[in-house]
């Protein structure tokens, strides 16, 4: 089961890989962790991203493919994987289905959850209300305007994503306005009809 999960900040993709990994076994692959540990471990890829972030510049896409590639087939992935954060654009995603084309894994399924942003920002903008009545210090990423930003980026780079994935017929969406429990319900259905092709 090879998945990645897409949306905005805040739909609850975190929520979501969490209960995933905890039901199939997989694991959950986030870019940042994968790349933190190329570097510790000083593999020959994680030596080169250090120089470039060493360099106060960003790591490119040749380097995070690689690590990507390399991650993936550790043995832990074997049943597959979730990915979290990667890809980001669609050049990353072109990368990957060749990547995973040329490993003879590709994608099981591609699941958005659809939510509506401006419902996020109220939720957003209420978690930090509370917060701070509450005595306590806003999470920078519940801040709403660092938010606001977020969801800008968001669809600017990431967005095209969906049509791409669209394109190459593995994009499910989900209603990522429901309960959490329901999201849920709706993957699980989701990677039992693709399980059955």
């Amino acid at each position: 089961m090879r998945l990645i999960l897409l949306g905005p900040p805040g739909a609850g993709k975190g929520t979501q890989a969490q209960k995933l990994v905890a039901k199939h076994g997989i694991p959950q692959l986030s870019t940042g962790d994968m790349l933190r540990a190329a570097v510790a471990n000083q593999t020959e890829i994680g030596k080169r991203a250090k120089a470039v972030m060493d360099a106060g510049q960003l790591v490119s896409d040749e380097i995070v493919n690689q690590i990507v590639s390399d991650r993936i087939d550790e043995p832990d992935c074997k049943k597959g994987f979730i990915l979290d954060g990667f890809p980001r654009t669609v050049p990353q995603a072109e990368a990957l289905t060749k990547m995973l084309d040329d490993k003879g894994a590709p994608l099981t399924a591609v699941i958005e959850l659809k939510v509506d942003e401006s419902i996020l920002l109220d939720r957003i903008t209420k978690r930090a209300a509370e917060t701070v009545a509450a005595g306590g210090e806003v999470r920078k990423d519940d801040n709403p305007e660092v938010f606001a930003k977020r969801l800008v980026e968001y669809r600017e780079k990431t967005a095209p994503l969906s049509s791409y994935y669209e394109g190459t017929g593995e994009l499910r969406t989900v209603d990522g306005m429901v309960s959490m429990d329901e999201v849920t319900a709706q993957i699980e259905s989701v990677l039992s009809e693709a399980a059955a092709q």
